[in-house]
């Protein structure tokens, strides 16, 4: 088969396109970056270096495939995230429609229904085709992001764990936290990219009738077990995951210069996982968990945090 994949060589991409030319299909990888040409031709895949917001460069791309793997990355520029999601899912629907692509597998997330700005499957409503919308549960990557937090150090390090662990825990050098308006005893499902990869290389193959859903995870537990496993790994057993109101974390996102409206999305996403209707969703799905758990990952993510 003749199977596109964006998002360049990102967590999920980079595993995917390695399992589908393992399978001997022809894949083409999609890239925004030059640079990465030479790698994903060393793969065995075709590159396509230019942007999904390049409708005409898409249906180039997109012609005469069998099937699509489509995502948008996340952008952390835009000044409203809302309606660059929009703009890029209109421009995949448009070429995707053109190209007459018969099997699409969409990347959403598991509480995009739940979060205005997020929600864009809909777009997609009307395609004939064969179309898989992935809803993945919060990636084992997202705390890659919280390496700093982790870390406790410097004065805000030191104000944060005063404040959430107590003056004994800064005397004693039990720094470092996690936090969020999601956290604490809240379940979530945790999931590698691996395990999306796997999901992906596998729908891409299925053509089940009009649109199907599927929701991807590979491990249920709560904020603290996380936290838990993850500070073990990094030599930090009494790392815990501090539960933040919508407004503390609205009000520290805006602190660190993220978007105003990048801010609010993602707390409106939090919100949603904290509600437990994220996993009540899942659970009314019962999908099949993934082989990738997070302790697995975690001795990946303690040798990037050692060296850093």
């Amino acid at each position: 088969m003749k199977i596109i994949v964006t998002g360049s060589l990102g967590n999920i991409s980079r595993p995917l396109a390695e399992m589908l030319i393992a399978q001997k299909h022809q894949v083409t990888v999609v890239s925004s970056d030059a640079k990465k040409q030479g790698e994903i031709e060393s793969l065995g895949a075709i590159a396509a270096i230019g942007s999904i917001a390049d409708i005409a460069f898409l249906t180039n791309t997109f012609k005469d495939a069998d099937a699509v793997y489509a995502m948008i990355p996340l952008s952390f520029t835009a000044p409203d995230l809302g309606d660059y999601v929009h703009r890029m899912a209109s421009n995949y629907k448009q070429v995707l429609q053109d190209a007459h692509i018969k099997r699409i597998v969409l990347l959403s997330g598991w509480a995009a229904d739940l979060v205005k700005a997020e929600n864009v499957e809909h777009l997609f409503d009307g395609l004939e085709a064969s179309i898989t919308i992935l809803r993945p549960g919060a990636f084992y990557t997202n705390f890659y992001q919280s390496m700093d937090l982790i870390k406790g150090k410097g004065l805000i390090g030191k104000l944060l764990t005063l404040r959430y662990s107590g003056l004994w825990a800064l005397l004693t050098g039990k720094t470092g936290l996690l936090m969020g308006n999601y956290g604490g005893e809240d379940r979530i499902v945790f999931v590698s990219p691996t395990d999306i990869a796997a999901a992906v290389a596998e729908e891409l193959l299925l053509l089940p009738a009009g649109k199907t859903i599927r929701y991807v995870g590979s491990e249920e537990m709560t904020c603290n077990e996380a936290a838990k496993i993850i500070g073990t790994a990094v030599g930090k057993p009494w790392l815990k995951w501090i539960l933040l109101s919508d407004q503390e974390m609205l009000r520290g996102l805006k602190m660190a210069k993220v978007p105003g409206k990048l801010a609010e999305t993602l707390v409106e996403m939090q919100a949603a996982m904290h509600s437990g209707k994220t996993l009540e969703n899942f659970h009314q799905n019962n999908p099949k968990m993934g082989k990738v758990k997070l302790a697995d990952f975690a001795k990946a993510f303690a040798i990037a945090y050692h060296k850093k």
